[in-house]
C-alpha cells in the first residue's frame, strides 16, 4: 500500500494490545507495558519514568529508536521494525513482602544484566533455534558474531533513603539485512537472527520469550536476596559464556589493556583473568576474543 508504514510485509509490527494480554498481569510477570513506534531511546525513557517515581515492573518497547545507546556511550541503531529494542525498570533495592522479596544490596546489582543475557540465550535457543553464547559481560554472539546487546543504568532514588532504581535495555537484531548491521568499533563482526539461520523471526514471540525469562530469573535472583549462586544464575552463566577458556584482550574503562586467559566468573559476576603477572578480576571493560 503506497506510502503506508508497513510495506516491509517482512517486518510487521508489535501489537502492544497482545503483548498486554500476555505479560501485564497484577501479579506480574510485568505491572505495565508501553509500545511506541519511534522514541529516542528506550533507556531513556525507562530512566525518566523511574525518576519520576514509577514502580518496578514498567516495560517499554521500540519500534525504532533515533538515540539508541550502548554501554559505553556507544550508538545502538536499527531499521524500524527489523529488531527487538526493550527496557525494564526493576528496583532491587526495595523489599516486596507480599512475594517474599527482601532488600537485594547493592553490591549484587552488578549481576543484574549478566542475567539479562542468560534471559536471552535462553529466549534465542528456544524460539530461534540458534546456539547462542554470551561473550563476558552480556554481549549475546551467534558464533563469532554479535547478535544482541544489554545495557544497565542505575537512576538515583528520589531520597537519599531510596535506594535507585535499575533500567535494562536490550537490543536484538532480528531481520536485519548484510548492509544493515550496525559496525562496531572494536572490530567485533555483526549479524542478526535472519542471517544466521534462525528458524524463527516473528518478534512477537520472541519478545514475550525474552521477557518472561527474564522476569522468571529475576525471580529468582529477589527469591535468594540477590545471590546468584543459590538462584542457580551463576552455573547458567557460567554455562552460557564464551569468554572462559579463552585468550582474551580486555579494553579497560581507563584506557588501559590486559590481555590473558579468561578463567572464570567470581560470585559477583566479575571476569578472573589470568595474566603473565598474576590473576587479575575484571569489574568493568571490553573483552576480545583472540581465539
Amino acid at each position: 500500500m503506497p506510502g503506508s508504514p508497513y510495506t516491509d510485509l517482512d517486518r510487521p509490527p508489535l501489537s502492544a494490545a497482545r503483548l498486554r494480554r500476555a505479560l501485564v498481569a497484577p501479579n506480574g510477570p510485568w505491572a505495565r507495558l508501553e509500545l511506541h513506534a519511534q522514541t529516542g531511546s528506550s533507556n531513556a525513557d525507562v530512566a525518566e519514568a523511574a525518576a519520576a517515581g514509577e514502580p518496578e515492573g514498567l516495560v517499554v518497547v521500540a519500534e525504532r529508536q533515533t538515540a539508541g545507546r550502548g554501554r559505553r556511550g556507544r550508538v545502538w541503531q536499527s531499521p524500524p521494525r527489523a529488531g527487538i529494542a526493550t527496557s525494564v525498570l526493576l528496583r532491587p533495592g526495595e523489599a516486596v513482602p507480599d512475594r517474599g522479596w527482601v532488600a537485594v544490596p547493592s553490591t549484587a546489582y552488578g549481576w543484574l544484566p549478566l542475567l539479562a543475557g542468560v534471559a536471552l540465550v535462553e529466549a534465542v535457543d528456544r524460539l530461534a533455534e540458534l546456539e547462542a553464547t554470551l561473550k563476558w559481560p552480556n554481549d549475546l554472539l551467534i558464533g563469532d558474531a554479535k547478535c544482541a546487546g544489554v545495557l544497565a543504568e542505575a537512576v538515583p532514588g528520589r531520597s537519599f533513603a531510596q535506594p535507585p532504581a535499575i533500567v535494562l535495555g536490550v537490543g536484538l537484531n532480528v531481520t536485519l539485512r548484510a548492509d544493515e548491521l550496525p559496525v562496531n568499533p572494536t572490530g567485533l563482526p555483526a549479524t542478526s537472527l535472519q542471517l544466521a539461520g534462525a528458524t524463527a523471526t516473528d518478534r512477537d514471540p520472541l519478545l514475550r520469550a525474552l521477557l518472561r525469562a527474564l522476569a522468571d530469573w529475576y525471580d529468582r535472583w529477589r527469591s535468594t536476596g540477590g545471590d546468584a549462586v543459590a538462584s542457580g544464575l551463576r552455573d547458567a552463566y557460567v554455562a552460557a559464556c564464551a569468554t572462559i577458556g579463552r585468550q582474551v584482550r580486555v579494553l579497560l574503562p581507563n584506557g588501559g589493556d590486559l590481555t590473558g586467559t579468561a578463567t572464570g566468573i567470581d560470585n559477583d559476576g566479575q571476569l578472573q583473568l589470568s595474566t603473565p603477572t598474576g590473576t587479575r578480576v575484571i569489574a568493568a571493560g571490553d573483552v576480545l576474543h583472540l581465539r
